[in-house]
């Protein structure tokens, strides 16, 4: 994968229903030089969702055209398939662009393997009743399903030995702080800070 060595790829995954889209339209929100990849999937849009902006929505056959060449990684989760698309990706990264993926463990150890210096943050809940709480409350979820995220739930945090940095999600505020923090502290890395310097000098 084309990157320049002042780009950095950040993953950023957790259970469903943890925050951390939320999470993650914060730190956009609050940093311009962040692009955030707008993932590919086969799941109906929720209610205030748009096409483009939140995930591309594309039927299954779609998607498994796109699967061969089109994507960086894709898993199926919940029985939906979502995937990153390789275009944007690689744009950003090569332009010298950061770029944070919002996706699954699955997606993420795709990724890893393609992309070894990806910065890897797992999003943890407080504790699993809260994480049901939550999840109860977007409504969306029947009783069966709500089980079934729950059990993949203590699944996913079991492999979150897997990734850099472990943010909790206990408060919205101080998450958001300690991964605009992670961010902030990868672009200050030595390697990086030195690619920056050598470039200026250059030019």
């Amino acid at each position: 994968m084309p990157r320049s060595s002042q780009s950095s790829l950040f993953v950023v995954s957790g259970p469903s229903g943890v925050g951390k889209t939320t999470l993650v339209k914060g730190l956009l929100a609050a940093d311009p030089l962040l692009a955030r990849s707008v993932s590919t999937t086969t799941r109906p849009a929720r209610s205030g969702e748009a096409n483009g902006r939140d995930y591309s929505f594309v039927d299954r056959a779609e998607f498994e055209r796109m699967k061969a060449q089109e994507l960086i990684e894709w898993a199926e989760v919940h029985g939906e398939l979502y995937g990153t698309p390789r275009a944007f990706v690689e744009k950003q990264l090569a332009a010298g662009r950061d770029v944070v993926l919002n996706i699954d463990i699955q997606g993420g150890d795709q990724v890893k393997r393609t992309f070894p210096a990806a910065v890897m943050i797992f999003i943890l809940p407080p504790a699993l009743a809260s994480l049901g709480e939550r999840l109860r409350g977007r409504g969306d979820v029947s009783a069966d399903e709500l089980e079934v995220r729950l059990t993949n739930a203590r699944a996913e945090i079991g492999a979150s030995s897997r990734y850099d940095y472990l943010v909790v999600n206990d408060d919205l505020g101080r998450a958001g702080a300690e991964l605009a923090a992670i961010v902030t502290a990868e672009r200050c890395r030595r390697d990086r800070k030195t690619a920056e310097f050598i470039s200026k000098l250059t030019r």
